[in-house]
């Protein structure tokens, strides 16, 4: 045998890393690497409850960032999850300040988020309206919504919501998490298991790789359009909930920006923007990535806020580059 065709051999029995998973990858080793630096740098950066922190401040962010998956993964974008999540925060706050029940409350919400993002749906596929023109209307009508309520914020004192907001679960020694948590590991759970499970979640991957090919495949693409930003809806109100149980009040300006910090963890995640390429597993890891910038920047103590906002500006050159060049291979 040849030096050349001993070469050959030995390229085509080493294991190769489908391309897709390229982003995902980087993503894990950079969230490790930030992690060890910043152990190395900060007394006390490095120990568990630090990183469960990440999650207890970001569980919102990750729901909101599920359904944004679920979107992104099919073509679209939505613009309004920010939006809607203030909405969340100011009808529950203003309903349970005049007496309502908190399951009425939170079923409410859920519905109202679930509708809108229905309403978005079946507007962008029956009119055939960019993604981005519907949801950027969709944003300006819930942030107005949110102040046709009021325009203060509102404090939550329900028992209840107050209950949920300072409940620990205690994992052992100085570890513990919230509720919250929980609620934003069962919806990502959930999530997992509509995208790799069913026909649903197939037919989301379809559409985003190439509508016109899931069409002549007979897929029900309209019932998956409309689908994605209901889902989304969902989560943006249920996202809202969480915000308010870590804010514990209802405010307009609550969520500011939040669907481009979405937008963000879904990318630094190694989802495509086109669509058809990503999972909820990239998404977990761009929102800790997100989270642990600004645990760092607290650490510093004497950067400014805006410094994530710098680090996360960066980081998405970085991967969209990298999803370029993946493509760009592929094609």
């Amino acid at each position: 045998m040849t030096a050349q065709g001993a070469t050959t051999v030995r390229r085509a029995t080493r294991p190769a890393i489908p391309r897709a998973r390229v982003p995902v990858l980087v993503t894990a080793g950079l969230l490790v690497a930030m992690f060890v630096a910043g152990g190395l740098r900060y007394e006390g950066f490095a120990s568990g409850q630090v990183v469960l922190n990440v999650f207890i401040d970001n569980a919102f962010l990750l729901v909101i960032a599920v359904g944004m998956t679920f979107v992104i993964l099919s073509g679209g974008i939505d613009l309004s999850v920010g939006a809607v999540a203030a909405l969340a925060t100011m009808i529950a706050a203003t309903l349970l300040r005049d007496g309502w029940a908190a399951p009425v409350v939170i079923a409410l919400v859920l519905a109202v988020g679930t509708v809108l993002g229905l309403t978005m749906g079946a507007i962008i596929h029956y009119f055939e309206i960019q993604p981005f023109i519907v949801t950027l209307a969709g944003m300006f009508l819930a942030r107005g919504l949110c102040f046709t309520i009021g325009t203060d914020s509102i404090p939550i004192d329900n028992p209840g919501f107050t209950a949920l907001a300072y409940g620990r679960i205690d994992l052992g020694p100085d570890l513990w998490l919230s509720p919250s948590v929980l609620i934003a590991a069962a919806v990502v759970l959930a999530g997992a298991y509509t995208l790799h499970h069913t026909r649903l979640g197939r037919t989301v991957y379809a559409v985003g790789g190439n509508e016109q090919s899931a069409l002549l495949m007979g897929l029900p693409v309209a019932r998956t359009k409309i689908a994605v930003y209901t889902i989304s809806g969902f989560c943006a109100a249920l996202g809202g909930l969480l915000l308010a149980l870590y804010m514990l009040s209802g405010y307009g300006l609550h969520a500011v920006g939040m669907e481009l910090d979405a937008i963000a963890a879904v990318v630094i995640g190694g989802a495509l923007l086109s669509g058809g390429y990503g999972n909820l597993a990239g998404t977990v890891l761009g929102v800790l990535v997100l989270g642990l910038t600004q645990t760092i920047i607290s650490f510093e103590g004497t950067l400014s806020s805006w410094w994530t906002k710098i680090f996360i500006g960066l980081l998405l050159f970085v991967f969209i580059l990298l999803q370029r060049l993946i493509v760009g291979r592929r094609e």
